[in-house]
């Protein structure tokens, strides 16, 4: 296979787009910023929303579902939330079509009574069904969340990073009282960072968002930043708490033990298919994808060498205890035995699809007893027995997990830096990267600085030096350093 991936040091957006297409993980669509998703992107997806499942359940959560159109006059309930999304929201009219001239045309007289908005975001009518679903303290707490899709009319886009309909999950819950919507916040902001870090292997930094950044109708948004090979962050999970605005709009109250009406309290959180695009910059060469074996749709491939037939099937009768013995240890093994392709042009296409291990066996190899692994984060090879090779595989699936977040921390971290100056951050942010400095706290200097630099607070984070100190910018007292970055 010839090389058709672009170098990620002579353009990395287009190095980007190659390792989607050669990975085979999407397409564009017809509809302009859609995307289609491709098996091997949407295997990916399936493992990561297994996992997330789990950790929901685990939690103490159930999943449900809730229509694609909202009524336009749920939106305008909550102000905040209507102008956060306003502008995004792609708007159904009529509700039917006419043929006309052999064509179709919309019919005029099929104008809706109300129009409808596609799915934003689901916080509007879920919290309307809400109102009914609660009455008294023992309806609470309500802990849902939903597996959909949702659209946002963005200008540019791109593939998995930003698209105008995606995939997601959104999770909506309800409480009694403040302390249990803030600790359910909480509780999934450190779900959403346990999964990027043992699942994606992807560093994160936890933190709040300035109020500039803060999700539409939330009191507090928290986030899990990661930097990526580029040197800008990714915003990769976001939990709100967003107090009783909900609530107070949708007229959502609970009887408490004392019979006194209160309104309840409330969080949102959510991820998205941006995390395969997290994914593939966190990992990914200039030979293709690179995913962690937690995620890996396939996590070993076994490629015959072989000149005849004869060839073929002593192979695979030779790795046959091999391949059962691993499905039986949990791993997802492929036996790529197609005749109409060489064993090198099967090598470039498994390294261009990230398949963390690669084993090869040819007739000399099974002569000695022995086969070929190769690792796809490292590209290094090494000839093992096959005797005990099933226990080694999962062994070293284990260790190329560790060693592809210990990669990824080490980069992150010699990729941020600390400055006190104005000048040391504009000289900074040159270089990319995340960047702690001191702020004072006004929306002027956060807007100041974006203007001038490009870069955002990405967050104030939750964790790390919490040493008050003075605004690189207005020489004002800051509280802590904060997350700077120029981002995606």
């Amino acid at each position: 296979m010839a090389k058709r991936i672009t170098n990620r040091a002579d353009d990395y957006s287009q190095w980007y787009l190659d390792v989607v297409k050669e990975a085979k993980l999407a397409d564009h669509s017809p509809v302009r910023g859609c995307m289609v998703i491709r098996p091997n992107g949407f295997a990916i997806w399936e493992n990561m929303k297994q996992a997330l499942d789990k950790m929901f359940r685990d939690t103490g959560h159930e999943n449900a579902y809730f229509p694609l159109f909202i009524p336009k006059s749920f939106l305008s309930k909550e102000a905040q939330h209507v102008e956060g999304f306003a502008k995004e929201c792609a708007v159904i009219t009529h509700s039917r079509l006419m043929s006309v001239d052999g064509g179709v045309e919309v019919d005029p007289d099929s104008r809706l009574d109300e129009e409808l908005i596609v799915r934003p975001t689901s916080e509007t009518i879920i919290w309307d069904s809400y109102r009914n679903w609660i009455q008294s303290y023992r309806d609470l707490p309500i802990l849902i969340n939903q597996w959909a899709n949702v659209v946002r009319w963005e200008m540019r886009t791109r593939l998995f990073l930003r698209t105008m309909e995606f995939l997601w999950q959104e999770g909506h819950t309800a409480h009694a009282t403040e302390q249990e919507a803030v600790e359910e916040t909480l509780k999934m902001l450190e779900v959403y960072r346990t999964f990027a870090e043992e699942f994606m292997a992807m560093p994160v930094v936890t933190g709040v968002k300035t109020e500039s950044e803060r999700f539409a109708g939330a009191v507090d948004t928290y986030c899990i930043e990661s930097l990526m090979q580029d040197g800008k962050a990714l915003q990769a999970g976001t939990s709100h708490f967003l107090g009783q605005n909900f609530a107070k709009a949708f007229d959502v109250k609970f009887q408490d033990n004392d019979g006194e009406h209160k309104y309840v309290w409330a969080t949102s959180w959510g991820v998205s298919t941006r995390l395969i695009g997290g994914l593939i910059m966190t990992h990914s060469d200039d030979n293709g994808l690179v995913i962690p074996p937690k995620l890996a749709p396939t996590q070993v491939v076994l490629v015959p060498i072989i000149k005849n037939d004869d060839q073929k099937s002593q192979i695979l009768l030779y790795a046959e205890p091999l391949v059962t013995g691993l499905k039986k240890m949990g791993v997802s093994v492929k036996v790529d035995d197609r005749d109409n392709f060489k064993p090198g042009w099967k090598f470039a296409e498994h390294e261009a699809q990230g398949v963390p291990v690669r084993i090869a066996i040819g007739p000399r190899d099974m002569e000695n007893g022995n086969l070929e692994v190769a690792r796809r984060d490292t590209l290094k090879k090494e000839i093992i027995p096959i005797d005990g090779a099933g226990l080694y595989i999962s062994s070293l699936l284990e260790t190329i997990q560790k060693d592809m977040f210990e990669a990824a921390k080490k980069r992150t971290s010699e990729a941020t830096r600390h400055v006190d100056t104005y000048d040391q951050f504009k000289e900074a942010i040159e270089e990319g990267g995340f960047i702690y400095a001191h702020w004072d706290g006004t929306a002027e200097t956060e807007t100041l600085i974006k203007d001038e630099t490009k870069a955002t607070i990405r967050c104030i984070p939750l964790n790390g030096d919490k040493t008050p100190g003075k605004c690189m910018v207005t020489g004002n007292p800051s509280a802590q350093k904060v997350l700077f970055a120029r981002s995606y």
